[in-house]
């Protein structure tokens, strides 16, 4: 492997413990991630992002560290960790290899929607008691042998920007549900144990309605579950994210994340929730930066040890990337610290803010590091080039991306609920 893929596990944390007064507990666990970043995923990623294919040996070490169960509750056996903890931890994975921080979160959610965040929804005695005894089987899968769950959302329209109802459909039999449909970029398609399907329940004769969204778990064991087409994309490549069928595939009852009508009451209710995709890009930035930095001082592994930070024109470029990074930390950590059931409006903008300041500043400031540190810096010897390509596409990713962020944002600061032009 490249020497300069061998990051230090010295890194400063992205936020530091004192400055943004995060809890002994929490920093303790965002260091775990920052620490296996560094040492473990780091020297990887070159190669998985070459090949395309999927790092199954970092979720294999994940499960040894119990970062597989970050967010399921410790009374089940994991490590407890509520959205923001999450969401710092992620950034620290995301900066040493964004393919696994993204793939790493698609798992993640699983536990995060059924976990910490449906804990917060107003749920019925009777879905509150069935939640807990389904998802306890979900856990102990995870914790016990390290199964691996994906999210598989997009399906090519405009289901998975919350527009319409999901295309993937589940028909309800005896005992459980026949499922038909097709996801779009499944990242761990192939490699997931479970995927965790957002589908519409149709009844005969019923038209589909969002409201009718179910969360299944359908075992990739399961017939009529397939994986097709090729993965060979511009970034983010080791998250392998092919199209997955499903054709006929029954799904037991009890495989059900959340009970009949949750997904859409938390997807009302806690936005926050489609807000996990950010944090790989806010540890692309900071990758971007520290690169840079590294590179000017000459203290890049692998390269010669020649010093550029002499000049002038290195030295603005530099503090305009500390400003940019500095400017979208402050937004991202304010709107995950934000982060709960029915915010209000302002944290609701924020979010949107956020997520459009993060998805579009990872890429610039990758573009401001090539600039600044040269032609050399785009070997694939090196990391930046491949955190540029990383950061390139996240701006396109749903259910927010840059444009509907900008659009919402628009329209919901300009008209209060309820308001229209006559």
């Amino acid at each position: 492997m490249p020497t300069s893929e061998i990051a230090s596990p010295h890194d400063a944390p992205i936020f530091a413990p004192d400055a943004f007064r995060i809890e002994p507990a929490d920093a303790a666990l965002i260091d775990k991630a920052r620490r296996f970043g560094a040492t473990v995923l780091a020297p990887r990623a070159a190669e998985h992002d070459r090949a395309a294919t999927f790092p199954i040996e970092n979720f294999r070490d994940m499960h040894g560290e119990g970062l597989l169960a970050i967010c399921i509750p410790k009374q089940d056996g994991g490590l407890g960790a509520d959205f923001k903890t999450y969401c710092l931890a992620a950034a620290e994975l995301g900066r040493y290899c964004g393919a696994t921080a993204l793939s790493w979160n698609m798992h993640v959610c699983s536990t995060l929607w059924t976990g910490a965040l449906a804990d917060q929804l107003d749920l019925s005695p009777a879905d509150r008691a069935l939640h807990a005894e389904r998802r306890r089987v979900h856990y102990r899968r995870i914790v016990d042998t390290g199964a691996l769950y994906s999210q598989p959302f997009s399906e090519g329209g405009a289901a998975a920007a919350g527009a319409v109802a999901f295309g993937t459909e589940a028909r309800p039999v005896k005992d459980g549900f026949i499922v038909n449909g097709k996801k779009i970029f499944a990242s761990l398609s192939g490699a997931a144990d479970y995927y965790g399907v957002l589908c519409t329940e149709r009844r005969e004769g019923e038209g589909a309605s969002r409201r009718n969204t179910l969360y299944l778990a359908i075992p990739a064991s399961a017939q009529g579950v397939s994986v097709t087409g090729d993965w060979d994309p511009l970034g983010m490549r080791g998250t392998v994210s092919r199209t997955l069928l499903f054709k006929d595939v029954f799904v037991p009852e009890a495989e059900m994340l959340m009970p009949h009508g949750v997904y859409f009451r938390a997807a009302s209710t806690f936005p926050h929730m489609f807000l996990t995709l950010s944090p790989t890009y806010m540890g692309l930035a900071q990758a971007a930066y520290d690169f840079t930095v590294s590179y000017l001082r000459g203290e890049v592994p692998g390269t010669p040890p020649v010093k550029r930070r002499m000049f002038p024109t290195k030295q603005i470029a530099v503090a305009e990337m500390h400003v940019m990074l500095e400017q979208t930390k402050a937004l991202w950590f304010q709107a995950v610290s934000d982060a709960r059931a029915n915010p209000s409006r302002e944290q609701v903008l924020r979010a949107y803010a956020a997520q459009h300041t993060v998805m579009e500043n990872a890429n610039a400031l990758a573009v401001k590091a090539i600039r600044t540190c040269g032609g050399q810096a785009m070997l694939k010897s090196l990391p930046l080039e491949r955190i540029y390509r990383d950061s390139r596409c996240g701006s396109l990713m749903l259910p927010w991306t840059a444009e509907i962020c900008i659009d919402r944002l628009g329209r919901e600061t300009l008209y209060l609920p309820g308001e229209k032009d006559d």
